[in-house]
């Protein structure tokens, strides 16, 4: 039996020293009917001649200009033929038989569109990292989180997530996907630029009737952070924003206005929190992620579909509010929530 085709595709910008340091461990992947692709978006350091010179086996695709995360892997892989994608991060070490479970694990159901590997930290190897951990949930307002990480608390790996399980979206920072789901899906949305593009295109997977799955057979070490702290301010604009734009796109009208109004208090909420400590550029942020949403709601609009369900209907989702049990009840780990409630 022939295995299928795999490209991990890494998108790069001005990443030289991320691709020379972490490279080496996606070239050593034991998987072999293997493609590397490196795509860049208009890079001006060195990144391109070093992988032309090192790497002359990896396949290159060069943007004209920086797309931004959401744009550029939409450009890089329509130059990128394989049964699966794997959209890598530069800043993401892999071991050595990390494909092999995600493949299987796809394979093994049709109706599987995406998974992720166990996401760990570089630097501190025996926690989940911040960007997908052991899996994506989504709360009841629309709040991503995971198994494994709740806001900026991270848990240590102690074995407790090692069932493979449905979840709401994988992360991009290692999202392996089968070429006609990408397909069918039609891609990031270019608009959001970069932050949560995942997590709508999972959601649009899932409005298709695909399963996202958690693989944690597979595990990679994740930096993060590598392009935006979070203490940059653009950062907390992009979330802000595209955290609005999805909701509106991926829920039932009638939800999605409830769903905005209150988020718009909790927006507040957090706006007054960066104000009283002193943190006026991310309050300035957070304004203009705002009003850039409400200037952009009639776009936006256009781009919902017949086939969005009711939230209810979905797997990997918390029925309550994680802001209220992480705040208020003080739950710091995926395991302790209500299980009642995660579905």
């Amino acid at each position: 039996m022939v295995e299928p085709l795999v490209a991990v595709v890494i998108l790069n910008w001005n990443g030289q020293l991320l691709l020379q340091k972490f490279l080496p461990s996606v070239v050593n992947s034991t998987y072999k009917n293997l493609k590397i692709v490196v795509g860049d978006n208009a890079s001006t350091d060195d990144s391109v001649a070093f992988v032309k010179e090192n790497y002359p086996f990896i396949d290159l695709v060069v943007n004209d200009k920086n797309y931004g995360f959401a744009e550029g892997y939409n450009r890089v892989l329509n130059e990128v033929e394989a049964d699966y994608y794997i959209l890598l991060n530069s800043d993401v070490e892999v071991s050595h038989n990390w494909i092999e479970p995600l493949v299987e694990l796809l394979e093994s159901d049709k109706s599987i569109g995406a998974a992720q590997p166990i996401l760990r930290s570089y630097t501190d190897r025996n926690h989940f990292e911040y960007a997908g951990a052991a899996g994506g949930f989504m709360d009841a307002y629309g709040y991503p989180f995971c198994r494994g990480r709740i806001f900026d608390t991270c848990e240590e790996d102690k074995g407790q997530y090692v069932q493979p399980i449905e979840i709401f979206w994988a992360s991009g920072a290692a999202l392996c996907i089968k070429k006609s789901a990408w397909i069918n899906s039609g891609g990031f949305d270019a608009d959001l630029f970069a932050h949560m593009e995942e997590i709508d295109l999972c959601w649009r997977l899932k409005n298709l009737d695909y399963k996202i799955m958690s693989c944690p057979s597979s595990v990679v070490y994740h930096v993060g952070g590598a392009t935006l702290t979070t203490s940059n301010p653009y950062k907390t604009y992009l979330n802000f924003r595209n955290n609005l734009i999805i909701l509106q796109k991926n829920l039932p009208s009638s939800e999605a206005t409830k769903v905005i109004f209150v988020r718009f208090i909790l927006d507040f909420i957090a706006w007054l929190k960066f104000l009283f400590t002193g943190k006026i550029r991310h309050t300035v942020a957070i304004s203009r992620a705002h009003f850039n949403f409400l200037r952009t709601i009639s776009s936006n609009k256009l781009k919902r579909t017949q086939l969005v369900k009711p939230f209810h209907q979905h797997t990997g989702i918390y029925k309550k509010s994680i802001v209220y049990a992480y705040f208020i009840n003080k739950i710091k780990k995926f395991n302790n929530l209500d299980k009642n409630y995660l579905q």
